[in-house]
């Protein structure tokens, strides 16, 4: 992986605000822009879990986060964009890595400490109220990362732990079986690293003090007058320093924009004003951003797709890597599956297999075939058997990219659940938003040249 490779992910239990924005969002897009950059990007719906038990919720929550991410000009044909739930790999790899984690180390996890510290002072049981998903946290914080071997994190300060972590467990797993993970690295913006909620304290859903990021104009200049300050009036000399609003409108504005509003602090600007031009700062950023968010928030089946489109691409990714993580750690078949004679019907009345000569003779496998058809130019592929039979014919693709996708997502769907009858012979193959992805006329033998390629690659 590129050692500009990037990835960042944000837990779906709540609405997306401006510290999100500006902590993670911004410059996590801003990096994908990079030449030669591999960015990931995922809606952490596992993590969600551990703090919200709201199905609905956090459904909701993973329908605004995605149309945040498109409507702030994600490209996510050019990036990995997915559901960290639609890549099974991810868990599989949690355990492992829990197989070679220090308890030690977790009971060290600041969410944990801070768990138990509180419980120490309210003189209860140390772990009352604490679930395993708390404390197993930092290591499926660290699945996330190493499966992808992202180099870079953007992260905030306090986030900057996990990813140390995620370090400490990468190291001691390539110590253990071998050189598989880059070990990665914490990215700060340190003018916005953490920003600021409506109270002052860090802009989080736990303290209830967020900014959502797509509030309708008034809504949002209603929520930057509620900001706390102190009692200075106007004419009074401020310290930018120590101002929230300030803090805010940093993070929003130039070099330029910023040196004229510590000018404006030194010479007293009410705090009136310095909110109105915090508005008015936001507002401009995201007002064309706002009227995009709003169209991808009503077409939830497109967001569905891009979904599913893009964790099959961050599959070809993670599938082979989870192979040889397998392998490494001793998970390995004992032997070679024997060869079962097709077209015997001696051997298929007794149930015989293969003689033992010919056990762990390579079994052929069906194959796909990608091609461009010259007529239409558009872009297809086959599934031909080992003796040339046509199991499958896609249908008509636009892009190579396109095609690659669908035999991703063929290869991983159970294609007995979305192999259907179809007019005259012909079976469609679907995938499993819907999409029809080809045509077959021996659907049962289809069903298991699938399965074979799955157990092989497997």
């Amino acid at each position: 992986m590129s050692s500009k490779s990037h990835l960042t992910g944000i837990t779906t239990s709540g609405t997306p605000h401006l510290g999100n924005y500006v902590g993670a969002i911004r410059p996590a897009i801003i990096a994908s822009q990079q030449p030669g950059a591999s960015s990931f990007y995922f809606l952490a719906d596992y993590h969600a879990l551990i703090k919200c038990d709201e199905p609905e919720r956090i459904q909701r929550s993973t329908l605004e986060i995605a149309a945040t991410w498109l409507a702030l000009g994600l490209d996510h044909e050019k990036v990995y964009f997915y559901r960290q739930s639609d890549i099974p790999e991810i868990p599989e790899l949690t355990w492992l890595l829990t197989c070679v984690t220090a308890k030690g180390l977790l009971n060290r996890a600041h969410a944990y400490k801070a768990a138990t510290d509180a419980n120490r002072a309210n003189e209860e049981d140390i772990d009352a109220g604490i679930n395993a998903g708390l404390y197993m946290y930092p290591v499926l914080m660290a699945a996330d990362i190493l499966m992808f071997n992202a180099a870079r994190v953007p992260v905030g300060r306090d986030q900057i732990q996990h990813i140390e972590m995620a370090r400490d467990i990468g190291q001691r797993f390539n110590h253990m079986y071998g050189e598989h993970f880059v070990l990665p690295e914490a990215v700060i913006e340190e003018n916005v690293a953490t920003l600021p909620g409506l109270d002052g304290r860090k802009m989080s859903k736990s303290y209830n003090n967020t900014i959502p990021l797509w509030l309708p104009q008034k809504e949002l200049k209603k929520a930057i007058l509620g900001i706390v300050t102190n009692s200075q009036t106007p004419g009074e000399a401020k310290d930018p320093n120590e101002s929230h609003v300030f803090t805010l409108y940093q993070a929003f504005a130039s070099a330029e924009e910023t040196a004229a509003m510590r000018v404006a602090f030194a010479e007293g600007i009410g705090w009136g004003d310095a909110k109105q031009k915090l508005f008015e700062r936001i507002d401009s950023e995201l007002s064309e951003a706002r009227v995009r968010y709003e169209t991808f928030i009503a077409q939830p089946e497109e967001i569905e797709t891009i979904l599913l489109a893009g964790a099959a691409k961050a599959r070809e990714i993670a599938t082979p890597l989870m192979t040889k993580l397998r392998a490494s750690v001793g998970l390995r078949r004992l032997i070679k599956a024997p060869v079962v004679v097709a077209n015997d019907p001696a051997r298929a009345e007794t149930g015989a297999i293969a003689a033992p000569s010919e056990v762990g003779a390579p079994r052929k496998l069906a194959r796909f075939i990608s091609y461009r058809e010259k007529s239409d130019h558009k872009f297809y592929y086959k599934v031909a058997a080992a003796d040339g039979t046509l199991l499958l014919q896609s249908v008509p693709f636009a892009t190579p990219q396109e095609s690659g996708r669908a035999i991703i997502v063929l290869k991983s769907i159970h294609a007995n659940e979305l192999i259907t009858p179809s007019s005259g012979a012909e079976w469609q193959v679907h995938s499993s938003d819907g999409k029809l992805l080809g045509t077959s006329v021996d659907p049962e033998r289809l069903r298991s040249e699938l399965e074979n390629l799955r157990l092989s690659e497997g």
